[in-house]
C-alpha cells in the first residue's frame, strides 16, 4: 500500500482530492495494525477513517454504532459509491437477516454495521470468526464511559471483541470526550498502546449566538420563518414541548415533526425519514434522547431550553453544517431556565454526582451569559487553546454586547424579592417584581399592597427588558432561585451578596429579530456559486434521490451542488473535477447533471 494507492482510493470512491486533518494518519495507523483512539469534530470526517481502509485491503470491517436509525442511511451512502456495506439489526425481518448472513459468509461485503448488543447476542462472535475480520471500527465511543454525557452500558461489553480477536486493530471514534473519558475508552475497550489522534473542536463554519429568550415561541417562528427554505433541528427538554412546536409550526406553515423516546419506534423512523429526504424542515427533539441523523445539510440547530452540559451542547450543535458550508446554533437562554436546571440536579441523592452536575451546569451558563468570543469558551471547555481571542463568526465577536453596571441595581432587585417575601409571607415572580420596581401600579400590586414598599418605584432607571436581563444574570450567579409556582427567592448567597455589595455586571439582551436573517461567514468548502443553479440543482437532485428511494445527499452534498453551481461542468472531465465526485458517482449522474448545466447556461 502506497500514498498513491490512498489517494487513488479516496478519489475514486469518495470523489475528493485531498484528506481532512488527520484522517491520513489514522488511516495508517489502522492499516498498520495499531489500536487508535480518534476524536475529531462532527462534521471532520470521521466515517472515511475506517471506510477507507476497508478498501484497500481485503477482509471484514466491523462497525460498531449505537444508532440503529443511521444504519441504513450509511450503508445507502456507501452503496450509492460503489462500496460493498451492509448492516444487521433488529429492524430486519427474518428473511432479509438470512440473505445479509450468507452474503457475509460468501464474502461478498468489505463493510458491516451493527449495535453494540449484536456483538454480545448469541452466537454472533462465533459468526464473525468466519467472516475474515480485518478491522474494528467503535463509533460513539465515549458512550462506554459513565463520565460521557450519552453512556451506554452495553457498550461495556465490547472487550469481548478484543478478547476473542486480539490481533485486530481497533479504532475507537468520537466527537467529544474529556480527558477522563478517553480514559475510559482505551480501558474498557481493552485497546493496547492505542496511538491518539485529537483534532480540533473547532467548526469554523458554525456560527455560535445566544439570543435573550421572551415569548420563546413568537422568537422560535420569527426564526424558522426567516430560514424556510433550510433544514434546522430544535432541541427542546420535554416531549410535550417537542410535540407542542411541531404542531404550531406546521400551523403556521412551516413543515415540521416530533422526535422524541415517547413515539413508537416506527413513528420515529417515520419522521426522520421525512426529514432526511427533505420532505420536512424541521426536527422537534428532546434533549434527553438522543437523536442520530446522519443529514449533513441541516442549517441551522436552536436550543429552545438551555441544556444539562457543554458536551451535550457542543455534540448536538455539531448536527449542524456536517457538509462544511455555514450555519447557525442559536441558544434561547433565560435565568428561569437556569433556575429550572439546577432545581433538577438538586434532586439528585449522590452528593459526588450532584456536584459534579453543578460544575457542568455551571460552565454551560458561563458560555451562556458571557460576553467574550464563545468559540473561545467552548475550545478552552475542551483544553484547546483558541488560535485568536476573536473569531469573527459568533454574536460576541461580531457585535460585541453593551456591558452595563448592575451592582447598585441588583442590590436593589434583591432588596426587592426580600422585601416582598417580607411584607406577606409569599414569594412572586421575576415580572411581578420588575413591576413593583419600576413603579407600575398593576392589580396585583395594589391588591398586595406592594406600592408601600420601600423599594417601590426605585428601578426607573431601566426598561424592562433590561431588569430581566439582569434577573436572569442574578440566578445564573446563583442569587437568585426559582420556588414552586416560579416564584423567586433569595439564595444564602443572595443575601451574602446583598450583605457584601458584590459587583454585578450583565449584557444587555439581544433578541431574535424578524425577518432578518443572520448573516453567515462564507464558507471555505466551496464557492457560494450560482444561487438560482444551485436551487435548480437541488430540485434535480431530489427528483433523482426519490426514483432512487435515497436520501438526497446521497446523491450529492450540497456543498458538491455549490461546486457544481461554481464550476458550471459541460464535460465529464470537468465534472468529475467536483468536490465529492468519485468515479461510481461520474457514471450514475455525470451526464444528467451535465445536461442541466448545459441547459441552464443556455437559457
Amino acid at each position: 500500500m502506497t500514498l498513491e494507492t490512498l489517494d487513488a482510493t479516496l478519489k475514486h470512491n469518495f470523489g475528493f482530492d485531498t484528506f481532512r486533518p488527520l484522517q491520513r494518519e489514522i488511516v495508517e495507523a489502522t492499516l498498520a495494525g495499531c489500536d487508535a483512539v480518534a476524536l475529531l469534530p462532527t462534521g471532520g470526517g470521521k466515517s472515511l477513517c475506517y471506510q477507507l481502509p476497508a478498501l484497500v485491503r481485503p477482509g471484514l470491517t466491523l462497525v460498531v454504532s449505537p444508532l440503529i436509525a443511521l444504519m441504513k442511511d450509511q450503508v445507502d451512502a456507501l452503496q450509492s459509491n460503489g462500496i460493498a456495506a451492509t448492516f444487521l439489526n433488529s429492524s430486519l425481518d427474518r428473511a432479509a437477516a438470512l440473505e445479509r448472513l450468507e452474503g457475509l459468509d460468501a464474502g461478498r461485503y468489505r463493510l458491516l454495521y451493527v449495535a453494540p448488543e449484536r456483538v454480545a447476542a448469541e452466537g454472533f462472535l462465533e459468526r464473525l470468526e468466519r467472516w475474515n475480520l480485518r478491522h474494528i471500527a467503535v463509533d460513539e465511543a465515549h458512550c462506554v464511559s459513565e463520565w460521557g454525557h450519552d453512556f451506554r452500558p452495553e457498550y461495556r461489553r465490547l472487550h469481548e471483541l478484543r478478547e476473542r480477536f486480539p490481533a485486530v486493530p481497533v479504532l475507537a471514534l468520537t466527537a467529544t470526550a474529556t480527558q477522563r473519558v478517553r480514559d475510559d475508552i482505551e480501558c474498557f475497550l481493552a485497546l493496547r498502546s492505542p496511538r491518539r489522534f485529537v483534532g480540533s473542536f473547532n467548526r469554523p463554519n458554525l456560527r455560535y449566538a445566544v439570543f435573550e429568550k421572551r415569548d420563546a415561541w413568537k422568537q422560535l417562528s420569527a426564526w424558522c420563518d426567516a430560514h424556510r427554505l433550510d433544514s434546522g433541528i430544535v432541541y427542546v427538554q420535554s416531549r410535550a414541548a417537542a410535540e407542542d412546536l411541531a404542531k404550531r409550526l406546521c400551523a403556521s406553515g412551516i413543515s415540521a415533526r416530533p422526535y422524541h423516546a415517547g413515539l413508537s419506534a416506527a413513528q420515529r423512523s417515520r419522521n426522520q425519514e421525512l426529514f432526511i429526504r427533505d420532505e420536512v424542515s424541521v426536527m422537534c427533539a428532546t434533549i434527553a434522547f438522543g437523536m442520530g441523523i446522519d443529514k449533513p445539510n441541516v442549517r441551522y440547530v436552536v436550543h429552545y431550553d438551555v441544556p444539562k452540559n457543554i458536551e451535550g451542547y457542543y455534540q448536538e450543535t455539531g448536527r449542524a453544517g456536517r457538509d462544511g458550508l455555514a450555519s447557525d446554533c442559536v441558544l434561547f437562554f433565560n435565568g428561569g431556565d437556569a433556575a429550572k436546571q439546577r432545581h433538577f440536579i438538586r434532586q439528585i441523592e449522590d452528593p459526588t454526582e450532584r456536584g459534579r452536575a453543578e460544575r457542568l451546569l455551571q460552565h454551560l451558563l458561563d458560555y451562556a451569559a458571557g460576553a467574550l468570543c464563545r468559540r473561545g469558551h467552548l475550545l478552552r471547555y475542551f483544553g484547546e487553546t483558541p488560535a485568536s481571542e476573536t473569531c469573527d463568526n459568533c454574536d460576541n465577536c461580531a457585535n460585541p454586547p453593551e456591558m452595563i453596571d448592575g451592582s447598585v441595581a441588583a442590590r436593589k432587585f434583591l432588596s426587592c424579592v426580600y422585601r416582598i417575601r417580607e411584607h406577606r409571607g409569599f414569594s412572586t415572580g421575576a415580572q411581578h417584581a420588575i413591576d413593583v420596581l419600576m413603579g407600575a401600579k398593576t392589580e396585583k400590586v395594589r391588591s398586595w399592597g406592594h406600592e408601600r414598599l420601600s423599594t417601590f418605584g426605585i428601578g426607573t432607571e431601566f426598561d424592562r427588558d433590561e431588569w430581566a436581563a439582569l434577573a436572569a444574570e442574578l440566578m445564573r450567579l446563583g442569587y437568585l432561585e426559582e420556588g414552586e409556582h416560579r416564584a423567586i427567592v433569595l439564595t444564602d448567597e443572595g443575601r451574602r451578596a446583598l450583605s457584601q455589595e458584590r459587583q454585578v455586571q450583565f449584557a444587555r439582551p439581544r433578541f431574535v429579530k424578524r425577518p432578518k436573517k443572520t448573516k453567515r461567514i462564507a464558507s471555505s468548502v466551496a464557492p457560494a456559486g450560482d444561487e438560482r443553479l444551485f436551487e435548480e440543482l437541488r430540485v434535480l437532485r431530489k427528483r433523482l434521490a426519490d426514483d432512487a428511494g435515497v436520501p438526497p445527499y446521497v446523491v450529492f452534498s450540497d456543498a458538491a451542488l455549490r461546486d457544481i453551481s461554481a464550476r458550471k461542468p459541460t464535460t465529464r472531465e470537468a465534472f468529475r473535477s467536483v468536490s465529492g465526485v468519485g468515479d461510481v458517482k461520474l457514471e450514475r449522474y455525470g451526464d444528467v447533471f451535465i445536461e442541466a448545466v448545459g441547459t441552464y447556461l443556455a437559457t
